[in-house]
């Protein structure tokens, strides 16, 4: 029996990462023999990822005794997240990175524009950022239908008080306080 496909694990694994409330981001697979590895991305938290990641464990192990299918001699499984820089390409994406310094580039624009994440429409169409700092701060709504690559930048120092207060605003307390601010 032949090492499953990306397509068979993913089918195998997602009623697993489904009934946590996630869904399977990528599966890669690296056939090395002995050291073959099985990667599941679900961008869930850590103590969840633990629990899918046992719970297929089990499944995988249950399926190979099955004869369902062969990982061979050996292999380790991983579950993790896609990673901070994998593009935000789903609304649950921002929705998760709130707070969060981002790097928007829109199609055919070549200079990004970076703000804050905050607060995402309830209908899932746009997502509030916040730019600039101290008295040049304000508020866009960024439309998420447009053509976009954005990417979660990494942070050392502590983000400006006055961006995280403006991030905690609802969506509706953004646009409001937009339309106060011009």
């Amino acid at each position: 029996m032949p090492f499953p496909t990306s397509e068979e694990i993913t089918a195998l694994a997602r009623p697993v990462v489904e009934a946590h409330g996630h869904p399977i981001e990528g599966v890669r697979i690296n056939r090395a023999g002995k050291k073959s590895l099985v990667a599941i991305m679900v961008d869930a938290d850590s103590d969840t990822l633990e629990a899918i990641s046992n719970e297929l464990s089990g499944l995988f192990d249950a399926a190979e005794a099955a004869g369902e299918c062969s990982f061979g001699p050996g292999y380790t499984l991983e579950v993790s997240t896609p990673g901070v820089d994998t593009p935000l390409s789903a609304p649950r994406r921002w929705r998760r990175n709130r707070h969060r310094l981002v790097s928007v580039t829109l199609a055919g624009e070549d200079k990004p524009m970076t703000g804050r994440i905050g607060a995402l429409a309830d209908d899932e169409s746009a997502v509030i950022l916040v730019r600039g700092k101290g008295k040049s701060v304000g508020l866009e709504a960024l439309r998420l239908d447009q053509e976009l690559t954005a990417v979660v930048q990494i942070e050392f120092a502590k983000p400006p008080e006055e961006q995280i207060a403006l991030t905690g605003l609802t969506y509706e307390e953004a646009t409001r306080w937009q339309e106060e601010h011009k």
